[in-house]
């Protein structure tokens, strides 16, 4: 059996830098909180809690603390839980993507100008939720289908301004742009604040390339292996992607997801991991994948 693992693949660099700062606080600090799940990895969250690390889900669960060090999640929150969890008065350390921390600046500025700003990305996602506390959220919406960017009424706004979440779908922000565009507004994408429409492609290109790699070796292989935490976003969106490529592709977190699983049948199995799976992890799959059949 040939196993191939994709060319871009794992942890990028926002995940990294958060795991890291929250590994080091560890080491130095106690008791340490993490707003939120530092990333959506369940392995990760559980090594880290074996190393004394717990998880906070609320501005209301951090103002119980009288001690410790708060760590924010990857992901951001909105300005408002920043500004609390600052005013606590509690050690705070903020471990947000620097590419996520441009968008919150981006959407605040463009919302303090009049613009209506436009998210696309998951409206359940919790880096989409800190962006949109960034925003007037009189004049905010957020989509991610086709049907959500036809029934968007922009018809009321002079000015508008789109940013993404930064692991969308490339292709599907794409699309949803043209459906916006068509409603009347500029055709040319610009980044021209005298503009009405301004379009800020914020899709990490780590994420981009991502994709870009599992949908060129899922179209290649007899199976694929999607490895990522089940509530991680950009797996999900890695999984839809290879799956209109290979029908035999298989969403996984470790590798004793496929311990009853007969990969036997295959001549050429690919691999690809969301950006919140540790290398040790695919290694892991690789090895049981290689060795076991």
């Amino acid at each position: 059996m040939k196993v191939e693992l994709a060319k871009m693949a794992g942890f990028c660099f926002g995940v990294n830098r958060a795991v890291d700062t929250v590994y080091e606080e560890a080491k130095q600090f106690s008791p340490v909180y993490t707003y939120g799940p530092i990333i959506h990895n369940e392995t990760v969250i559980d090594d880290l809690e074996k190393k004394g690390v717990q998880v906070i889900h609320s501005l209301e669960e951090a103002k119980e603390l009288t001690e410790g060090t708060i760590v924010i999640r990857s992901h951001g929150v909105t300005r408002r839980e920043q500004e609390e969890l600052t005013a606590d008065g509690l050690r705070v350390v903020d471990a947000t993507c620097p590419f996520v921390k441009k968008i919150h600046k981006l959407v605040q500025e463009y919302s303090e100008k009049g613009y209506y700003v436009v998210i696309i990305g998951s409206g359940d996602h919790p880096e989409v939720q800190g962006i949109v506390g960034w925003s007037d959220e009189t004049r905010t919406s957020v989509i991610s289908t086709v049907d959500e960017a036809q029934n968007l009424d922009l018809k009321p706004w002079k000015k508008v301004c789109i940013v993404a979440q930064t692991t969308f779908n490339y292709n599907k922000f794409q699309e949803l742009i043209e459906i916006i565009q068509k409603k009347g507004y500029d055709s040319e994408s610009t980044v021209d604040k005298d503009k009405k429409f301004v379009v800020h492609n914020t899709i990490c290109n780590a994420t981009k390339e991502r994709q870009e790699a599992a949908r060129e070796l899922s179209g290649r292989v007899d199976a694929m292996l999607v490895i990522g935490g089940i509530s991680s976003s950009n797996t999900r969106k890695l999984y839809e992607i290879c799956s209109e490529k290979c029908r035999n592709t298989y969403f996984i977190q470790t590798k004793e997801d496929l311990e009853n699983s007969d990969f036997s049948r295959f001549d050429y199995v690919g691999i690809t991991a969301g950006a919140s799976t540790p290398n040790n992890i695919i290694e892991e799959v690789q090895k049981y994948v290689r060795n076991e059949f």
